[in-house]
């Protein structure tokens, strides 16, 4: 397998107030709607988070092994269980997100010669929760989650990864309060 895809639901949802991967989003919720297009570019897809908190879900989820990591310990988790050279990573809510930009995402990765690709939005702010991993990014992950180091984007500068310019920041619009969703929803 050279390709694997990733949905990161471990959060806490504080500022949202409740658990952003179950919003409802389109005659479902997030997290499906996410994982169906993750699924699409990737040919397979996997939760990252709680097992028993998705264990509903008709989707496979690995548990962090950093508990209390972050996101780079949800990307660690990812690396440690894949079997694919290529593991497409993305958090679990952006709901903008579409299979067509995604496997964009990981063309370019394998082409790019580097040990992963992170989208680069128009701000110029790295984008490294919806990004292209190799698997030999697994020992970098796991040096610094061992020595403490948490901060995604510190974990990012230090792997040599492909910077991509993207020119449509829609596809990083997060969800991270009521106020967010509403805006998306126009509840």
């Amino acid at each position: 397998m050279s390709r694997a895809g990733f949905v990161l639901v471990g959060g806490r949802s504080s500022r949202m107030g409740r658990d952003k991967a179950r919003l409802p989003f389109r005659n479902g919720m997030l997290v499906e709607h996410i994982a169906a297009e993750v699924e699409k570019a990737a040919g397979s897809v996997w939760l990252v988070g709680a097992p028993e908190r998705y264990r509903d879900l008709p989707f496979r989820t690995i548990p962090d092994v950093y508990v209390g990591a972050g996101p780079a310990g949800g990307i660690h988790a990812a690396l440690a269980a894949s079997p694919a050279e290529w593991n497409l990573i993305v958090a679990c809510d952006l709901p903008a997100l579409e299979a067509g930009f995604l496997i964009g995402l990981l063309d370019e990765a394998e082409r790019a010669g580097k040990p992963g690709l992170v989208p680069v939005s128009p701000d110029g702010r790295w984008q490294p929760l919806c990004a292209v991993y190799h698997r030999s990014c697994l020992a970098g992950f796991e040096q610094a989650l061992r020595d403490g180091r948490f901060k995604l984007h510190g974990i990012v500068a230090e792997l040599g990864l492909h910077a991509w310019p993207v020119t449509d920041a829609r596809w990083f619009r997060n969800l991270n309060t009521p106020e967010d969703w509403a805006a998306i929803t126009g509840a």
